[in-house]
């Protein structure tokens, strides 16, 4: 409940010459408060209470009228509510949370506020405004729970970590109180309100403030012989620029004065500056002045890294001037892969190249030259292996301390830049026309690429922070960096200017090194609408870009909410039901669900889910699944590699997109460890082993030409298949389970039974004789390997019974 002390508990700006004050409780004395804007500057020229969208916005409801309570949500930039589509539904304490949906008396309806749209649910307020306090949220006709938003001043979470929002009987609206001054505020400037007899709390920007933009070119942009730089930074005081021609000569640095550009809505907080020569391969970085609330910024001789610098030095700058027509421009005439055609490995540069059999010095093993040569190979593992496309783990420039230290990459520095220790000569930007090599190689072989991305995060020194950190990063109520992704600060993606970084950066991966798609890491920190307006950006430039999402962070899930858009998302419910499965605790009927394709709730159309069963994070496969008592599969037993087999046989049969972890195939190890960010001597692929499990490796390439030939046809949809397309078999009291592929025959004649068992013991299933009797069948595989064999009797038996044995499965096609 809220501290009834009269005083100021959040204050912002709603434009330059407005703003908001929210006082701890409703204001219910006659006279006005009294409000004192700190330093002297513009006078307050007026004060009267805010709109009642404002109360809505924050709280989620508001009182709209004496005794009437109005649960409120706009519909505005930022929603990701469609209200010709979506219906949604007012659920809490009062109504039984899941019971709400699909009731007409808790649904929303259309409804202006304040003159803006909102969906909206009005009733009398005293059930609402009681103690203790109810709790309620907002969920659609599909069941997906929309969260709160991360400053909300009426939060709270319960002990399963789900945030809900809370009725607060003394903070219905009146609570907030807007006044204009006589002339626009700067915004270089640190502002405090008070309220008479309370404590001073600083004026933040607000909503107009994140919606600043600008079309102008950023960065170091070379124009015949002048060069012109721009910086992002709108609550700057002053922006210098740092020139260096040498990094030999660290004392022959020249500096330029940015000028800042008009506060105009058009290029509100640039600034730029032209030096009238062309300084290509300079190297250059910023210090800024700034107030204490606008960056951290320890030291204010602290450099700062352009955002937009398209090579960088190392993790900390500087950053490389570079002309356009030296950059170059991706290699034309691939043909990314239809999405449900593909099929995925996740692979980290060094592990791939680590220990390639190829000549390749150490150096070059550390990064893209060392890989391309392994790409180039004629012994090319993921060429042998089957796939025709490869994600890539994070190549954008990151944190590591050292060019020798291994690094996943999940915390960028820049978001153009090629990592700098995976180039043979950074100081030179030799990173950029590698990895544009490397690339055009992986595409010779007839291989997409898919560039792991970090968006929602920076890593240290965040370069970001140093510009202005409420633009650019999340805040609580409490002026404290939010920390949903784990790492110590969340991007506000929704920030105009951020979106923008993240677009024009995909952009550049696509245009300058012809970069097929992009895998976000933790987009659920994004927002489900920023994601379709990258979606819609990137698809200008490649309208068959590959857009996967891993839609989760510690704050919630979005998969079901990306279900309207055009974004795959990694199926961590797939990842963690087959793992249970193949060790005899799952059940049929649940299996029955991930291969169809994982429908309803998380995939509207076949390709929306990716299939994996490994990634990066967490233990490998083998260890995760090991018979072996401490949990190392380094050395598996028969039962893990039967097991395995039968990981690949569900993976390749399930409709999706199937993603392997490169090495999964040979029983790649990490000995038990499952966090090994730094851990190179774990995570690089030891060849070798691929010999050593020959017969894996084999039967998981047969399962990848299976999954991309002529009888893969049957799993690789584009749309929903039909209702009878699948015919299931079961038995009671099993896990066992048969499935008939293309049943109703509306993908033509050709049908395809798979049967599996992941029990102890042999069991018989139930296969009608009217489709054991269609024949004739061939069988293409087993639990050990791919063949043909020819059965003219059907399947096993006249009475229609397959038997399949204990930790077995069975493949068979038949043409009729």
């Amino acid at each position: 409940m809220a501290d009834f002390t009269p005083a100021i508990v959040r204050a912002w700006l709603d434009s330059l010459t407005s703003g908001v004050v929210e006082l701890r409780r409703n204001w219910s004395e006659g006279s006005l408060p009294v409000i004192r804007l700190a330093p002297k500057g513009p006078k307050l020229k007026a004060l009267e209470p805010a709109p009642s969208l404002v109360a809505a916005r924050a709280f989620g409801y508001v009182l709209t009228a004496p005794g009437t309570i109005a649960f409120v949500l706009p519909i505005e930039h930022g929603c990701a509510i469609d209200p010709a589509k979506d219906r949604l539904y007012l659920a809490g304490d009062f109504n039984g949370w899941q019971a709400a949906v699909g009731a007409a008396a808790w649904e929303l309806k259309p409804a202006k506020l304040d003159g803006e749209k909102v969906l909206m649910w009005t009733g009398p307020a005293e059930k609402y405004l009681v103690d203790p306090p109810v709790r309620f949220k907002y969920v659609t006709g599909e069941h997906i729970w929309l969260n709160p938003a991360n400053d909300a001043p009426n939060v709270v979470r319960d002990a399963n970590g789900t945030s809900n929002q809370f009725v607060d009987p003394a903070r219905t609206g009146d609570h907030y109180w807007r006044f204009t001054v006589s002339r626009p505020l700067d915004l270089a400037q640190q502002w405090l309100v008070s309220m008479a007899g309370g404590p001073a709390v600083q004026l933040a920007p607000g909503r107009f403030f994140f919606e600043l933009h600008s079309d102008l070119p950023l960065g170091a942009t070379v124009e015949r012989d002048r060069t012109v730089f721009r910086l992002f930074a709108p609550r700057a005081r002053a922006v210098t620029l740092h020139l260096q021609s040498d990094l030999a000569a660290p004392d022959l640095v020249t500096t330029q004065t940015l000028v800042r550009r008009a506060d105009t809505a058009k290029d509100a907080g640039i600034w730029e500056v032209t030096v009238m020569r062309n300084l290509h391969r300079h190297f250059y970085w910023y210090t800024l002045e700034v107030n204490a609330e606008a960056a951290i910024l320890l030291d204010p001789n602290q450099a700062v890294l352009d955002p937009y610098a398209l090579a960088t030095v190392d993790r900390g700058g500087p950053g490389i001037v570079l002309e356009r027509s030296w950059v170059g421009w991706a290699e034309p005439g691939f043909k990314t892969p239809a999405w449900q055609d593909l099929v995925m490995v996740e692979a980290h540069v060094r592990d791939l190249a680590a220990h390639a059999p190829v000549n390749a010095t150490a150096l070059e093993r550390r990064g893209f030259t060392g890989l391309r040569k392994w790409v180039e190979s004629p012994e090319f593992y993921l060429d042998e292996l089957g796939v025709n496309c490869v994600e890539l783990q994070p190549i954008q420039e990151f944190d590591n301390r050292t060019p020798e230290e291994y690094h996943w990459g999940y915390m960028t520095n820049n978001f153009f830049a090629p990592e700098s220790s995976y180039a043979l000569a950074p100081e030179a930007a030799s990173g950029l026309r590698e990895f544009r090599d490397l690339v055009a190689a992986f595409h010779r072989r007839g291989l997409a690429v898919v560039l792991d991305v970090v968006y929602n995060h920076v890593g240290e020194p965040a370069h970001l922070l140093g510009i202005d950190r409420l633009y650019y990063f999340e805040q609580g109520p409490d002026g404290k960096l939010t920390n949903w992704s784990g790492c110590g600060n969340d991007l506000r993606a929704s920030a105009a200017m951020a979106k923008r970084l993240i677009i024009d950066s995909c952009r550049h991966l696509i245009e300058a090194f012809g970069v097929d798609g992009f895998r976000f890491d933790l987009a659920e920190l994004l927002g489900v609408d920023v994601l379709r307006d990258i979606e819609t950006a990137l698809k200008k430039v490649k309208p068959d870009v590959i857009l996967i999402a891993e839609p989760w962070s510690f704050r919630g899930h979005i998969a079901g909410a990306l279900r309207d858009t055009g974004w795959a998302s990694w199926n961590d419910g797939y990842r963690d039901f087959v793992r249970e499965y193949v060790l005899g605790r799952g059940a049929a009927e649940r299996l029955e669900y991930f291969l169809r394709g994982s429908p309803w709730y998380f995939a509207k159309w076949p390709a929306q889910t990716v299939n994996y069963t490994q990634s990066h994070d967490d233990k490998a496969w083998i260890d995760l699944i090991t018979e072996n008592p401490d949990g190392d599969g380094f050395q598996p037993t028969a039962n893990d590699r039967r097991r395995t087999h039968l990981m690949a046989a569900v993976l390749f049969m399930s409709v999706g997109i199937p993603m392997l972890a490169s090495g999964q195939d040979f029983f790649h190890s990490k000995r038990g460890v499952s966090n090994t960010y730094q851990r190179g001597d774990l995570n690089a692929l030891d060849y070798r082993r691929m010999y050593r499990y020959l017969g894996t490796h084999a039967y998981f390439a047969d399962w990848i030409a299976f999954r991309r030939g002529p009888h893969g046809i049957l799993l690789r949809h584009f749309s929903r298949p039909s209702e009878g397309f699948f015919q299931f078999f079961r038995t009671k009291d099993s896990p066992a389970l048969a499935v008939l592929c293309n049943a109703d025959r509306s993908k033509g004649p050709m049908r395809a039974l798979f049967a599996i068992n992941p029990g102890p013991q042999d069991v018989v299933l139930p296969i009608p004789v009217s489709v054991s009797t269609l024949g004739p069948w061939r069988q293409l595989a087993d639990h050990e390997r791919f063949y043909e064999r020819k059965v003219t009797g059907g399947l096993h038996s006249p009475a229609g019974e397959l038997l399949v044995p204990a930790l077995g499965c069975s493949l068979w096609v038949c043409e009729a």
